[in-house]
Order: structure tokens, then sequence, then C-alpha cells
């Protein structure tokens, strides 16, 4: 970023807040979800609001706000990337530079679920609510819902998930959800990742709210999907999850699941941002020639 945009944003920010509200109101909307591949190319950045800063072996790799705006910036220009995922700093940030232009642009909901916490599967919303994604003039809304059976919290993350369900239907915007079944491990939340895992939160999910017409799934890869992707007739998106040391492995994976008819398109952030070898425009290239 250049002295003078970094300079711009951060004087917007001090004495014209209303630039941002005015920055939203004239972002050239897309055309439809879809890019002309007929699949979404989205760059997620939504770890840093519930404290989790980690790429690959760095733990503060997303501590410096003006590196992992560059970055972003930059996989938004890549030709076939047609979405951005983020919290409201973020994308304020990304209106203030111009970079959200012919986007699809999905507000991140709950971020209360701080990593590493004791109450990190009540994963609260405080985020972006359907009101001011719709206010926003964005195009969805992203929850994260992880169903720890032994964690009485779920409850309450489930319930304000199907509410957030409901309230973007209403609005007529897409509510991407995000399930995992999870445990604790020795203090930590980790997901369950096996087929029959997925399968089971995928059907929990699909229920959610009062009308599935705007849900989307965004799940990770795992061992046989065609077996888990026959679980919903949702569309769903294939999420990216940590940086990987095998980036071909990766991409394989996750072009055999783009193959499969529910699958429409990827959502991916810290492997795209911090690819093993730094080259930012390479690995998004790489993975939008899968579509």
């Amino acid at each position: 970023m250049r002295d003078g945009q970094l300079q711009s944003l951060i004087d917007a920010r001090v004495s014209r807040p209303q630039a941002i509200a005015e920055a939203a109101a004239n972002r050239r909307k897309p055309e439809s979800l879809l890019g002309d591949r007929g699949k979404m190319m989205i760059i997620a950045c939504d770890h840093p609001a519930r404290g989790a800063l980690a790429a690959g072996t760095d733990p503060q790799a997303m501590a410096d706000r003006t590196d992992l705006l560059d970055r972003i910036v930059l996989a938004l220009s890549r030709p076939g990337v047609n979405g951005m995922l983020g919290t409201a700093d973020i994308l304020e940030d990304l209106l203030l530079l111009g970079a959200l232009d012919d986007k699809v642009v999905v507000g991140s909901m709950n971020r209360g679920g701080l990593q590493g916490a004791s109450f990190e599967i009540d994963d609260r919303f405080t985020g972006y609510d359907a009101a001011s994604i719709a206010a926003a003039g964005y195009e969805g809304g992203k929850m994260l819902l992880r169903f720890d059976y032994a964690d009485p919290a779920t409850a309450d993350t489930m319930q304000a998930c199907a509410e957030a369900v409901s309230d973007l239907a209403r609005h007529e915007l897409m509510a991407m959800v995000e399930p995992f079944l999870s445990h604790r491990v020795d203090g930590r939340i980790k997901n369950e990742l096996t087929p029959e895992a997925m399968i089971k939160v995928m059907a929990i999910s699909s229920g959610l709210g009062t009308t599935s017409a705007y849900t989307w799934l965004k799940l990770p890869v795992v061992d046989d999907m065609e077996r888990v992707m026959a679980a919903s007739t949702l569309p769903a998106l294939i999420l990216g999850g940590e940086v990987s040391v095998d980036a071909d492995a990766a991409y394989a994976k996750w072009e055999k699941a783009l193959a499969l008819p529910t699958v429409k398109g990827l959502v991916i952030g810290r492997s795209l941002l911090y690819p093993p070898d730094g080259d930012v425009a390479k690995a998004v290239d790489t993975a939008v020639g899968l579509l």
C-alpha cells in the first residue's frame, strides 16, 4: 500500500467516518453471485476478529494490518476472483481503498468465540447482523457453527445462527453457514474432519431457520466427498483451512470437490494470502484455474 493510500484511509476514519457508508453506497454491485465461470472465488479474512492471527508457521502472520490489506487487495485484483468475506473493519478498509467494486461481499457475523477461550463454543454475534449487511448493500452473511455435544453453549450458538439464517432470508441475502462437529482436546477446540461428522453437521445446518432458500454451506474437504456432499441439496463452497505445506495436494483436493454438482466455488483465506512460497498472485491464479 502506498503511503498516500494509507494516510487517506486513516484521515477518512479520523475526520470523515461517513465516507465508509458513502463508499458502500457507491460500490458497483456484481451482476450475479456466480462469476463468468459459473463458480465463486471468494477471498476470506475474518480470523483476526476472534484473535486468530496465525498462518502457517507464523503465529503473528496477520498482525500487520497494512501487510494484510496489501495481500487482500492483490488477491482481489487477480482475474476470476469475484468475492470477499470479512469483518466490518476489513471490509470498510477495502471499501475506502476502492477494492470491492463488482465483488460479492459477505459480512462475517459471529466472532465472539475467541480462539482458545473457555467460552469459545459460545460464539456470540459480535459482528454484522442481517440489517447492517442489507444496509451496506452486501450480498450475504457468514456464520461459524461448531457443535460440541459436551458443551451446553452449543445450543445458544445454534439458536443464534438459526435466527440469523431467517433474518438474512427475509432480506433475500445469502446465509453462509460453516458447520463443524467439535470436541475439546487438552482444553482446546478441535474439529472432527471425518465424512460421518461432516454429514451430521450438514444435515443439522440445512434445517436451520424458517427457510433454507438462501442458505449456502461452507465446508472443508474431507475423505469421501461424494458421499459427504450427497447429504444436502444446498449449494456449497469449499474452504481452505490451515496453510498446507503441500499446496499441490490442497489444490488437487479442491479441484476434485469442485466437480461435484452442489459445489459452487471456493472460499479461501490464509492458504492463498500466506502461501508457503510467499507468491500470493501465483496462489490465487492457481486456485482460479481450478474453476
